[in-house]
């Protein structure tokens, strides 16, 4: 059975996914605000690394869990759902497959509590 990862497009997939993902969420203005002190380039290497091990390719993510790394920010479900709209509108736009945006959708809110540290 082929992993989300591989039915995407792999590394090359993941890693425009990630850059367009992000031109989104910098013009979308109910969350645009947590990204302005940003390190645009760490954080975009930091979100391929995780999406890659979250879709089942190869693991190099490092970085801290879901609830230590969005504790500070004060997040609510306006924007959860503003990031994975604009993460599904991303893989949609570069063509994957219906099925596989809402095994997307699926890992995305099976991190949902942590996230918003509930």
């Amino acid at each position: 059975m082929t992993t989300l990862y591989e039915r995407i497009g792999g590394e090359p997939a993941v890693d425009k996914a990630v850059d367009v993902f992000y031109e989104k969420v910098i013009a979308d203005d109910r969350i645009a605000g947590y990204f302005d002190n940003l390190d645009m380039f760490a954080q975009a290497n930091k979100q391929k690394k995780f999406l890659t091990m979250a879709f089942g390719g190869p693991s190099e993510y490092s970085g801290l869990d879901m609830r230590k790394a969005h504790l500070h920010l004060g997040l609510n479900d306006e924007h959860f759902n503003a990031v994975v709209e604009n993460l599904a509108l991303t893989l949609e736009e570069l063509g994957v497959a219906a099925s596989d945006i809402g095994e997307v959708a699926k890992i995305a809110n099976s991190v949902k509590d942590e996230i918003l540290n509930r």
